[in-house]
């Protein structure tokens, strides 16, 4: 990880909120962002801004997501996450998060990424298939 990623650091990217990001059980007219949503574009925003401040072959895991879902944003709508950095710890990577729609914070939280050497990752990976294969 490169040493250009410092707490205070911060990135925002906007999400349309369409038909797959919202819950459908209470019919057409009750579509909002679920929370399931919400949580996988925190994990894509915080990952792109982590990949741009990674070394080659460098990737990230997420570890810990607290996250909590404070409004209801329709279908259509758009939502902006903002992700800051609040701290680095060797490999481990914290970030607080704002999510805000057009009228108002719908979100916030705190998420914590592991940056992972990919290779070392895979191999770790293929052990372990290899031990659920003989269970």
């Amino acid at each position: 990880m490169k040493d250009s990623l410092q707490p205070g650091l911060t990135t925002t990217r906007r999400f349309e909120i369409d038909e797959a990001r919202t819950i459908g059980f209470m019919g057409a007219d009750g579509r909002v962002y679920a929370t399931p949503g919400m949580v996988a574009d925190v994990e894509i925003t915080c990952r792109d801004m982590l990949l741009a401040h990674a070394d080659e072959g460098e990737d990230s895991v997420g570890m810990r997501i607290e996250l909590d879902h404070l409004g209801a944003t329709p279908l259509g709508a758009w939502v902006d996450i903002e992700a800051r950095v609040a701290g680095v710890e060797d490999r481990k990577v914290t970030f607080d998060i704002f999510v805000q729609d057009a009228v108002e914070l719908v979100g916030r939280g705190r998420h914590v990424r592991f940056v992972v050497d990919v290779a070392r990752l895979k191999d770790r990976l293929a052990g372990k298939r290899d031990k659920l294969a003989r269970h």
